[in-house]
């Protein structure tokens, strides 16, 4: 629902809204031009009375002087018989420049206020800051759900740019399109005369004047005692009527001053009506604000851009909402999958299931989970592909999901199986497709599989849920599901280091350059903890291996494992000095420490060790690092020795702790976890991350054993995901 509040109103008001944002921040650039082109006065404050005399030795006729918000002093005198304008210099009273308001700036104003269509344009300009309150308003929910909350919505988002470009440019300009939508609303109701602005409070005219001949201006005692920023508008008497009075505007009220005693009469104070009209007014405007106009101009800049990348993604989803090819009516079908997906992602997946499915000979039904049916009449098993939104929500295709199933519960023959998708950097880590699980379970259907969730849309650990899919369907199923393409680059080996042969564990460390770098054509940016994928030869599916290093270090570095009858472990094993190999580069920007002085705990075991490495090696600002590592034998295959004695001898790594499971004395990385339980705790009461990168198997024994450390200071391995402090990268 809330999605569908958020983008009906940008697709219908797309145009008006985009209009008021660009002409607002046009008009937002015009405090900032006026404060440059006016000499602002020193500390020392000058009085209204003071600038009168300036003016009165330059100019003769004045008749009124006007100060903007901005400083900008507009003085209207006479000439020769002819009424003029001028800007003068506040310090000296001299002319700067003939004055004449812009007609573009009057043009673009008009636009903005009621588009040249007078009281029905107002009209249509309020429905336009309406429409961006309620984008800006379910923006800032939407947001906050995919951040996790609404205290994370600082951290990084997840997904590729692309994903991102969205919710990124909204982040930057919320606040400023909150605070202009509500001015902008406030004004419009102001103007209909639904909220009062103070604007007919006027004093009234004095009926008793002083005789005596006119004083200068410069003498008159009320504007000697006034500042000069208090001024708005100071209009002289007629010279030609003893009787008349000086008109005086300020920031705090009007009023009138007698022209032969200089003393001011019936002055009256501005309500609080006015007053708030006035701060409001300002709010907007950046009138006499000159860095929040350039502010709330950066943020209505963003309005477009949002706009235009708003309607991308609504395209992209209507594209994705297309049929999939051989999809059988429910009611025919032997298998039904249902689909929750918040960025279409998810569908390239089931996609990929359909088809395998279909090629087994099987009658095949897709579609979203928000159109799940009370009966399949000929189903034999049920898959349920879904993504998590946010902390534990889900996804926009899924949101009815459970609401219908406990209307209409599935019947308890048909046997199912959920697969998650999501981010383990997240504490509610596939939370969706738990409490779906859950849900069929408590419902009385049979699960067909154990929840299985997959991590960042690992491509390899989809292909092994199909294995087993396949085993309990009775079926061959080899899911080869290809991610959308990313550009790709021509890497060639310069170095490669052998471990672990003597432990049946062959492992290398293999460094690539680009074959151009001698051209001047360097490494493509990535940091340490980015994934390159590698498309092995005879292979449809890329390989990912985290980054042991980045771009400056002037190598692409990864640590590979051969395995029995791996594909792309077999081949990178085989490769000779000067081989090439096409690779692409997926950024993964959770995974890295963060930069500050808390301490950081680094924890995996074999190759894991790499993109931990990378991390080591990169911190030139000493920041406390600890690594706890796991390998089988020193003598064989404690990777990286050599550099990580460097590094404890330079001091970018503050202590080591290895574990090894083939000697007499051996143990696991989280049995060093345990023994060092004291450190480790005073680590974390310190405010140290933990970035654990290692097998599967690996991170479910870190996160117990660390739960069993944690436990005196009352927090948990849940808690720092919850506080961002525990990053995974597991396989």
């Amino acid at each position: 629902m809330l999605r569908l509040l958020h983008s009906i109103p940008g697709l219908i008001a797309a145009v008006l809204v985009m209009l008021l944002a660009i002409s607002g921040a046009t008009l937002a650039l015009n405090p900032t031009l006026e404060r440059l082109q006016t000499p602002q006065p020193a500390t020392a404050e000058v009085s209204v009375g003071q600038l009168a005399g300036r003016i009165a030795s330059h100019l003769s006729g004045v008749e009124q002087i006007q100060r903007t918000p901005s400083g900008s002093v507009i003085v209207y005198h006479r000439q020769n018989g002819q009424g003029l304008a001028s800007t003068v210099n506040p310090l000296t009273g001299e002319v700067l420049a003939p004055y004449a308001p812009s007609v573009f700036a009057r043009w673009v104003k008009e636009l903005h206020r009621s588009l040249f269509l007078g009281t029905s344009g107002h009209a249509v300009s309020a429905l336009g800051a309406l429409a961006m309150l309620l984008l800006t308003a379910s923006g800032a929910v939407l947001l906050a759900r995919r951040a996790g909350g609404w205290g994370k919505l600082l951290r990084p988002l997840r997904g590729n740019f692309s994903q991102r470009w969205h919710a990124e440019v909204g982040r930057l300009s919320l606040l400023g399109l909150l605070l202009s939508a509500l001015s902008g609303l406030y004004l419009s109701a102001s103007t209909f005369g639904l909220i009062a602005d103070g604007s007919q409070a006027e004093p009234a005219f004095p009926t008793h004047q002083s005789s005596g001949p006119a004083l200068p201006a410069a003498s008159l005692p009320a504007l000697q005692a006034l500042d000069l920023k208090d001024l708005r508008e100071l209009v002289y008497p007629d010279p030609g009527n003893p009787q008349d009075l000086y008109s005086l505007r300020t920031s705090a009220g009007e009023g009138y001053i007698d022209q032969a005693s200089g003393a001011l009469l019936a002055f009256k104070p501005y309500d609080a009506a006015h007053q708030a009209y006035a701060f409001i007014y300002q709010l907007h405007t950046g009138e006499g604000l000159w860095w929040l106009g350039l502010l709330l101009g950066a943020c209505a800049l963003g309005v477009p851009l949002m706009s235009t990348t708003g309607l991308w993604l609504w395209w992209r989803r209507r594209r994705a909402d297309a049929p999939i090819s051989d999809n059988s009516p429910a009611a025919r079908a032997d298998c039904v999958i249902l689909v929750g997906s918040e960025n279409n992602s998810t569908w390239g997946f089931a996609r990929t299931l359909h088809q395998a499915l279909v090629a087994a000979g099987l009658q095949v039904h897709s579609a979203a989970m928000n159109q799940v049916q009370h009966h399949y009449p000929k189903a034999r098993q049920l898959l349920i592909l879904s993504a998590t939104h946010g902390d534990g929500d889900a996804p926009a295709s899924a949101s009815a999901f459970l609401r219908r199933l406990a209307q209409h519960p599935l019947p308890p023959e048909l046997p199912f199986a959920v697969l998650g998708f999501g981010d383990r950097q997240f504490a509610q880590f596939c939370g969706f497709a738990e409490r779906v699980h859950k849900a069929l379970e408590a419902s009385g259907a049979r699960p067909l599989l154990p929840l299985e969730g997959i991590n960042c849309q690992s491509t390899q650990a989809f292909q092994r849920w199909g294995q087993v899919l396949g085993s309990a369907m009775g079926l061959e199923l080899d899911l080869h599901h290809q991610a959308p393409a990313l550009p790709s680059h021509a890497l060639e080996l310069v170095e490669s280091v052998t471990y672990g042969a003597q432990v049946q564990a062959p492992t290398r460390i293999l460094r690539f350059k680009t074959p151009s770098d001698r051209a001047g054509q360097p490494l493509p940016p990535f940091q340490a903890g980015d994934l390159v994928g590698i498309l092995p030869p005879g292979s449809t599916q890329p390989r990912l291996y985290s980054l042991a290093s980045s771009n400056l270090d002037g190598v692409l570095e990864i640590c590979v494992r051969k395995h029995p009858g791996g594909l792309c472990s077999g081949f990178l094993h085989e490769l000779q000095a000067g081989a090439q190999i096409q690779a692409f580069i997926q950024p993964n920007p959770h995974f890295r420490p963060q930069q500050g002085a808390q301490p950081v705990i680094l924890i995996g075991a074999g190759t894991g060790i790499g993109p931990l490495a990378g991390f080591i090696r990169g911190n030139r600002a000493r920041q406390p690092m600890h690594l706890y590592w796991g390998g089988r034998h020193p003598a064989s295959d404690f990777l990286y020795e050599p550099e990580l004695k460097g590094y404890l001898a330079d001091r970018r790594l503050t202590a080591l702790r290895a574990a090894f499971s083939q000697v007499q004395d051996r143990g696991y990385v989280q049995d060093r976890l345990v023994a060092d339980a004291l450190a480790v705790r005073r680590l974390v009461e310190k405010g140290a991350q933990v970035l654990v990168c290692g097998s599967r198997d690996m991170a479910k024994g870190v996160m117990q054993a660390l739960d069993e450390v944690l436990a005196p200071l009352n927090l948990s391995v849940i808690t720092l995901k919850a506080q961002g402090r525990y990053r995974e990268d597991v396989y």
